[in-house]
Order: structure tokens, then C-alpha cells, then sequence
């Protein structure tokens, strides 16, 4: 881990900011809107601020991160432990990560990399055996699997967490140097911490080595996983999420096997913002190949502190071949507008909605365009999932607007009907385009596109 020596004051840093500005790459199309929030052409990118107004994020005192984050506090890490000793180092204080190239979290403290052979070891885990003890021809389908092969999986699934479960502090921003950098494998939080911001990064591959089998889930079980990417969770406030890539690539889900009839699914969401969070703004990331992808809202039960809380804001992003939960809201108030939602004829990941509407939710959806193939009609962009209301405006489906709700509601079941949510208006955005101008203007502005050029 290399910590910036030069010891200049903010406004002393801004002043010479040249060798630091943002660069797009070569061939990504000059977008004005690609990055609303740049304060100056000559703000470095790990500098930088939430805008007023962009999104619920912004709301109060806004989200600023590590910006006024001393020479002291601007670290530059290459591997996990440089990254997770920045983070013990700073602690709450402003502090500024600049990510370069890729860092797996599967690695032990020397550097090796660990597999899933590596965290079973000692455990007395074994998968054909878990397979065996657990098969619902023998063991049934009525009470969840317990006993030594149940005990060792969660041993096992236990070390992997030590190892790759991160969580990152209050007043951070962390970005990638590059628009190559990232981090594979990693479960990252923020877990009660405040004034957060993570941008220019691909995060992928958060895979669970010991799903848990529950045959009482649904109809037929399933095999239930454990990390996110990144998780927003425990009363976590003031986030800003910009400019990165989420996806299960290359390890997609579709590639694991089926046990008991059922896919053994290694990965469970994209970002999840539960359990009392508030005030986040995603904007400008790019979604792919991923089934489960952004949960709010914890359950269906207040006793969360989710009730008055999950305000969010889900704009300029594109999702492709993503199958549900983009998003799916429990409680919160959660404005989705900008985003283009694609969908190719050979997508890895079956499609089952885009938005979907929980208990007590509010999702007020505008302006959004979708990009369907044939076989998947506008009548499956909402799922229901005992919500009762929700607000579509001026989407587009294949270049044609269409209303969302009407559409859903002319399929559905007279029980499953959604009425129109007229509990709110979003206040927080940036400039409202077109739905039929979305699919253009993401072309080239969504993802890790910047540099830093900080740091060697």
C-alpha cells in the first residue's frame, strides 16, 4: 500500500490537479451527462462530490466521502490486505482508496490464492456428502438440513466470510485508478457507516463455495447463497454509487450444475440495500449477467427499520441480461428513471421482471427504456410481490411508449391488479431525457471509464 506523500491542502490539491485529471478512454463518446457530478474539469476524480440534487443521497448534507481526505489519508493498494489495512488505518476519518488493477478477495494473507478446497479443509465438509446425507429421496422435504454435514458447511462457509467478506468505513471514497481496475470475489459492506462513495470500480464474482440447500423453500427448494457484491445494510446512510460494473462474469450461475432438480446457485445479489439504509443514489453503473440484483427493502416485517427509510435513487444505468430484482422494493421510496433495461435473445440469465413491487412499496418508475426480444412482452417488465401500487411515466418498450402499469395490469389477475402510487413525486434528480434517447446516450457513459491518474 503506497499512501500519497505530497502534503498539500485541499485547495492546494485541486490547484494542481493536471496530473490528475479524469480521462475518458479512447473511443467513448463525449457525454455531458456521463458524469453530471464533476464539479470542474479539474477536480481529480477521487476528489469528487455528489452534486445537489442528484438523487435521494443528496438530501441534507449530501454525500462527499474521502473528499477532504488528508495526503495522509490517500492511499493507493494493489492487493487485499493494502486495502483492508487503508481501511483499519483511517478508520472514520476522510480517507481516499484508489484501486489499481484487479484484487481478488480469495487470497490468503501472504497473497496465495484460496479455493473452495482451502476453506473446507479442517472442516470435515464434503459436498458428495452433503449431497447424500441431504437427498430429499431419503431425507425428505420438510425440515431444513441439520447434523455434522450441515455443521461443517457452515464452518466452512464461515472461514470463506473472514476471508472475503470487507467492510468499508464512514467518510470513504474508493475508486478505481483505472477504468480496468476492480475487485473479484469480495463481499463488501457498508454496515451502519455513513457518507460513502465507491465509483470507477468492476466488482464481480462475490460466488459462495457452500450454498445452503433448504427443501422447504418454495415448492421444490433451493440452493440459497450468501454474498452480495455490495451490500448497503444496518441503518447505512448518505451513498453514492457511480460509474462501476457489477456481474457474475465469468462464472455465471447458469454454468453451475443442478442438485435435487434444483440450480446450485453460487451468487445471490448485486446491491442489496436493507435493514433500515437510506438516502443512496446508483447512478451511471452498468448491470450484467446477473440474476437477483438489487434488493430493498429486508422483509416484509417493520421490525427491520425499513418503514420511513430506503430512499433511493436508480438513475442513467444500464441493466443487460439481468433476470429480477432490478429493483425490487419493499417500504421505500424509490425513484427509477433514465435506465436502460436490455435483454438479448441468447441472455445466459432467464428473464423474469425488471420491477417489482413489494409490501408497502413505492417505486416510481419514468422515462426508462427497455429492449426486449421476442417472447418477452411489456406486460412482464412489473412483478408483483404483494405490493399494491406504482407509478410508470413515459417508459418505452422497443422505442415505443408504453404504459407499464396498464400493460401489467391487462394481463394480470383482477387480485393481483396495481393501482396508480400517488403518495409522492421524486425530488432529487438530475436532467430528465427522453426514454427513446436512453438507449443512445448510455451507449458509451455507463461503467468504470475514468482515470484517475494517481498514483504509479
Amino acid at each position: 500500500m503506497r499512501k500519497s506523500h505530497a502534503h498539500l491542502s485541499l485547495s492546494a490539491a485541486l490547484a494542481v490537479a493536471g496530473a490528475l485529471m479524469i480521462s475518458t478512454p479512447a473511443g467513448a463518446a463525449p457525454n455531458p451527462a456521463a458524469d453530471p457530478t464533476a464539479q470542474t474539469a479539474q477536480t481529480p476524480l477521487e476528489r469528487q462530490i455528489l452534486a445537489t440534487g442528484n438523487g435521494w443521497a443528496s438530501e441534507g448534507p449530501g454525500t462527499t466521502g474521502g473528499s477532504a481526505a488528508t495526503a495522509a489519508h490517500v492511499y493507493d493498494v494493489r492487493n487485499k490486505a493494502e486495502m483492508v489495512a487503508a481501511f483499519a488505518e483511517a478508520g472514520t476519518q476522510p480517507k481516499i482508496v484508489r484501486v489499481h488493477g484487479a484484487i481478488n478477495a480469495n487470497s490468503a494473507p501472504n497473497g496465495s490464492l484460496l479455493t473452495c478446497q482451502d476453506y473446507a479443509e479442517g472442516t470435515g465438509y464434503s459436498l458428495e456428502q452433503y449431497l447424500q446425507d441431504f437427498d430429499p429421496a431419503t431425507y425428505g422435504r420438510s425440515q431444513e438440513p441439520s447434523g455434522p454435514q450441515e455443521d461443517a458447511r457452515r464452518l466452512a462457509a464461515a472461514k470463506q466470510a473472514k476471508t472475503i467478506r470487507w467492510d468499508i468505513p464512514s467518510n470513504t471514497t474508493i475508486v478505481g485508478a483505472t477504468p480496468d481496475s476492480g475487485i473479484t470475489g469480495a463481499a463488501l459492506r457498508i454496515n451502519g457507516a455513513t457518507n460513502v462513495i465507491v465509483r470507477n470500480l468492476t466488482l464481480n464474482d462475490s460466488a459462495d463455495c457452500f450454498p445452503a440447500w433448504d427443501p422447504t423453500d418454495g415448492a421444490e427448494g433451493n440452493w440459497n447463497s450468501e454474498y452480495d457484491l455490495l451490500q448497503v445494510i444496518n441503518k447505512a446512510t448518505h451513498v453514492w454509487i457511480d460509474h462501476s460494473a457489477f456481474t457474475d462474469a465469468p462464472n455465471l450461475d447458469s454454468s453451475q450444475p443442478i442438485y435435487f432438480g434444483r440450480p446450485y446457485q453460487v451468487h445471490d445479489g448485486a446491491v442489496d440495500v436493507t435493514n433500515g439504509s437510506d438516502l443512496v443514489t446508483m447512478s451511471y453503473n452498468r448491470f450484467s449477467d446477473h440474476d437477483k440484483l438489487l434488493l430493498i427493502g429486508s422483509t416484509d416485517s417493520p421490525t427491520r427499520g425499513d418503514p420511513g427509510k430506503l430512499r433511493v435513487t436508480i438513475h442513467h444505468n444500464v441493466f443487460e441480461n439481468v433476470g429480477q430484482r432490478a429493483p425490487r422494493v419493499r417500504f421505500g421510496q424509490v425513484d427509477v428513471y433514465n435506465n436502460h433495461y436490455k435483454v438479448t435473445a441468447d441472455s445466459p440469465i432467464p428473464y423474469e421482471y425488471s420491477l417489482g413491487a413489494g409490501f408497502s412499496s413505492h417505486l416510481y418508475a419514468e422515462a426508462n427504456a427497455f429492449t426486449l426480444p421476442d417472447g418477452i412482452t411489456a406486460a412482464d417488465i412489473i412483478g408483483r410481490y404483494k405490493g399494491t401500487e406504482i407509478t410508470t411515466i413515459g417508459n418505452a418498450v422497443n422505442g415505443k411508449i408504453t404504459d407499464l402499469r396498464a400493460e401489467y395490469n391487462a394481463a394480470a389477475a383482477p387480485a393481483d391488479q396495481l393501482a396508480a402510487d400517488t403518495s409522492w413525486t421524486p425530488a432529487y434528480r438530475t436532467q430528465m431525457h427522453p426514454a427513446q434517447a436512453v438507449p443512445a446516450l448510455l451507449k458509451n457513459s455507463t461503467g468504470p471509464i475514468f482515470t484517475s491518474g494517481a498514483g504509479s
